[in-house]
């Protein structure tokens, strides 16, 4: 399924690409051999003859008729892989801009539809508003071929390119479209140095001999596990369809001992109530796994990769074609601005990549949702289709209310929001503790106590964080020693002063925000202690003042860090008791909610991961055994704090290392805290080793709290680049997550609650204004807008008669 978000190119490129040929293009030079230093490229040699190949060398040509322009297809004219090709707007309006005479023959050959239907069980769920446009992939092919003929590009059939070394040394650039498979790509594999990730299921590109009259997709739920069909019409009588499994269903199926007339009407029957009975054809179809190509650099001296052979996305957000056709007109204008070839290969990759990375992350996201397909199967129908119109976290519910509120009100409906209230508003218990809306202000340090003592500063800035409407405010990580604290500034709970003092805070909340509930974050720094303060360099040793580092094992974070101490039988008794100790503080102190720090590196999370617990005895080895010390400090905690109140445990569901914790491993993790008595559990990522390799992007953690909270089956904390209420609604609604944490944007604004509420004009008990502040309920004016309307314009000087 294609996104309907994004722009056509990269920033202005469609733009400069337009006014660039408004301009006209120039003339040919006298000298047909330029020097290879000019970025004009005006000898050109192009691999591959799909869309993207094609665009280029039209671009190219029309840019600059003078080019010599060659592309090389080894295939014949109408030689394709697949059957529809589906273009967004914002796809269409690129080509329409850059070159009106392929658009205006793509617009005669579109079929196009608003709607997307999800089948389920029986039940139809239609979503209006998208606005597709497709059409066959031969055809745009051939519009394609016309337009390039036109302007004089030499088309070369049937014919194998030469070794992209020779055509680099004959030609000014040559330009490697050759797809997934790409032969340039690996002739050079060890400049751009790619890396190709195969996924885990298997599809099949056919066709059916009549028109869906929406985007469908169909799940069928078989004896052998689940498969889905994804179709779509691309011609007035015609429609692809994609049938899609995981590996492991594929061959329970059979369908690896099948041929492809065999594997074909095998579909067709699976598939029957969507066909209406009706056959499908196949055109050299086979079973192929998906791979994401992603390579380090996309250009070696003349040469640079465009389309599949640089970037693959996944084809449910129907993103090869267009990110191709977006290679293809960045490309061009960054030939017509820059001063020398290599300045503009340089250029292109910058402005490319960062909008491929996106693209990626996005078909990443859906992909791994179509793979893990039947942890969804059991929710709500309606809200199983809200998900997975939203599964590649670009489309979202502001996104779907835009289109079709009536489906979007639907799902709220289900789910159970009162009339007027966002998803995002609605309450949320845990034990005894009724939270008032699904927002979190996450725990932050602040390195800003003395000697463990929480000061004016953090009653000032928990403080105005409870008055700025977040159902729960958690403390940064308090510490349960002295040697426990990652740096000399960070707060604790093993003194008894320490606990008064946070008890003034908790009054504050309670008497001043009342229904804003205040959590504490107990832990221990582990091996990542003894440092400076995060602004005078984080994770760096104190240049004096250290104070001895306990682990799992003598492991430092990182070269130069202080080696810890592998703690004894007898320190493992000691630090349980001191987190025991610490609770009863918090207890007293009058916190509402206790989480426990498992995650990041710190003491807990050390135990957890394979990476940093290298232990032989009974608390290292098995991930049962490296549970065992965490759990056994939970159960100390959980066997003082009052039973009325609610206890989560925070973990780092991936060590985004290799030999690091698994996906699997983090159910598990979860799973055993929830036995133990944990009522949520917050999850974030990472920060447990020093060599990590995140993959950052908005809300990249949520599918990891997605997957705890569907396989676990415990209450799930959502973390990680979460900036919007757009994005908090979409994950409340759709089920991924229970609570949203988020740390940046309440530091940007901390009353972004309130804010988010009036945004969406919201004015209910989810998110009430404390009294003093109703005045500023509503954003106050910036500027005059009653000016007078100008009412007459004369254009010229006025004949009276």
């Amino acid at each position: 399924m294609p996104s309907p978000q994004g722009s056509a190119a990269g920033p202005g490129a469609r733009d400069r690409v337009e006014q660039r040929l408004r301009r006209g293009a120039r003339p040919a030079p006298t000298n047909p051999h330029p020097p290879a230093k000019t970025s004009r490229a005006l000898r050109t040699a192009i691999i591959g003859g799909g869309p993207g190949g094609l665009y280029t060398a039209a671009l190219l040509k029309r840019l600059a008729p003078g080019r010599e322009v060659t592309v090389y297809e080894r295939n014949a004219p109408d030689d394709t892989f697949g059957f529809g090709v589906v273009l967004s707007d914002e796809t269409l309006g690129g080509i329409e801009h850059a070159d009106p005479v392929v658009h205006e023959a793509l617009k005669a050959h579109f079929v196009r539809w608003d709607d997307i239907d999800i089948v389920h069980r029986g039940i139809r769920h239609t979503s209006r508003g998208h606005r597709f446009a497709a059409l066959g992939r031969r055809r745009l092919l051939g519009i394609l071929h016309d337009r390039c003929r036109d302007l004089g590009v030499d088309l070369r059939f049937r014919a194998e390119a030469p070794p992209p070394e020779r055509l680099a040394r004959t030609h000014d650039l040559v330009v490697a479209a050759d797809g997934v498979h790409s032969a340039v790509r690996e002739a050079h594999r060890d400049v751009f140095r790619p890396h190709v990730t195969p996924h885990r299921c298997r599809y099949i590109w056919l066709a059916a001999d009549f028109a869906f009259d929406a985007f469908r997709f169909e799940i069928a739920e078989t004896e052998h596990g689940v498969m889905q069909l994804h179709g779509y019409p691309y011609a007035p009588d015609a429609s692809t369809v994609i049938v899609e499994m995981r590996e492991e269903v594929w061959r329970a199926a059979g369908f690896d001992a099948l041929d492809e007339a065999e594997s074909t009407a095998r579909c067709a029957k699976v598939f029957a109530d969507a066909l209406g009975g009706r056959p499908l054809r196949s055109n050299n179809s086979a079973w192929t796994t998906f791979r994401t190509v992603v390579n380090e650099r996309w250009s070696h001296g003349n040469v640079v990769l465009l389309g599949d052979a640089a970037h693959t996305a996944h084809f449910s957000i129907g993103s090869g074609t267009k990110l191709a056709v977006e290679d293809a007109l960045a490309l061009a204008a960054c030939l017509e601005e820059q001063p020398t070839l290599r300045a503009a290969l340089g250029a292109y990759e910058e402005e490319r990549r960062p909008v491929v990375a996106s693209t990626q992350r996005a078909a990443r996201a859906s992909l791994e949702w179509f793979e893990d397909l039947d942890r969804y199967l059991d929710q709500p129908p309606r809200r199983f289709a809200f998900n997975l119109l939203t599964r590649s976290r670009r489309v979202t519910h502001g996104n779907l209310r835009l289109r079709d509120a009536g489906f979007t009100d639907s799902v709220e409906r289900e789910f159970g929001c009162p009339p007027g209230t966002p998803p995002m508003f609605t309450p949320f218990r845990l034990r005894g503790l009724t939270l008032r809306n699904r927002v979190v202000v996450s725990a932050m340090d602040m390195y800003s106590a003395d000697d463990g003592v929480p000061g004016d500063f953090h009653l000032v800035h928990l403080g105005a964080r409870a008055l700025g409407g977040a159902a729960l405010v958690m403390t940064e990580m308090v510490c349960v020693s002295a040697e426990g604290r990652i740096t000399p500034g960070c707060t604790g709970l093993y003194t008894g002063r320490q606990g008064g003092a946070w008890r003034r805070i908790t009054d504050f909340v309670h008497d001043s925000a009342p229904g804003t509930a205040i959590g504490v974050q107990l832990g221990h720094s582990g091996r990542k202690g003894s440092t400076r303060l995060m602004w005078e360099g984080m994770d760096e040793p104190l240049p004096d003042g250290n104070w001895p580092l306990v682990a799992p094992s003598p492991l430092p974070y990182r070269p130069g860090s202080q080696t810890p101490r592998e703690l004894t039988r007898a320190q493992l008794t000691d630090v349980r008791q001191q987190f025991r100790a610490a609770a009863e503080r918090a207890a007293r102190a009058g916190f509402d909610l206790l989480e426990l720090h498992c995650a990041h590196g710190y003491l807990l999370s050390g135990f957890l991961s394979p990476l940093t617990n290298h232990r032989t005895d009974a608390y290292g080895g098995s991930l049962e055994r490296r549970l065992r010390f965490p759990l056994e400090v939970f159960d100390a905690v959980r066997e003082v704090w009052p039973a009325e109140r609610p206890m989560t445990v925070r973990v780092s569901a991936t060590d985004w290392a290799e030999g690091g914790t698994s996906g699997e491993e983090a159910v598990r993790i979860a799973g055993a805290f929830a036995a133990h008595g944990a009522d949520a559990i917050d999850v974030s990522t990472g920060q447990v080793v020093a060599e990590e390799r995140p993959e950052f992007g908005r809300s990249y953690q949520t599918p990891y709290a997605d997957r705890i909270r569907h396989e676990a089956g415990v209450p799930v904390i959502a973390v990680g680049a979460i900036s919007s209420w757009d994005d908090v609604n979409s994950l409340i609604l759709a089920g991924r997550a229970d609570l949203c944490a988020l740390g940046r944007p309440h530091l940007y604004d901390p009353h972004w609650t309130l804010h988010a509420a009036a945004e969406q004009g919201y004015d209910g008990p989810g998110a009430p204004w404390p009294a003093p502040y109703r005045a500023g309920s509503r954003p106050p004016r910036t500027g005059r807008t009653d000016a007078p309307r100008p009412r007459l314009t004369l254009h010229g000087p006025r004949q009276d008669g």
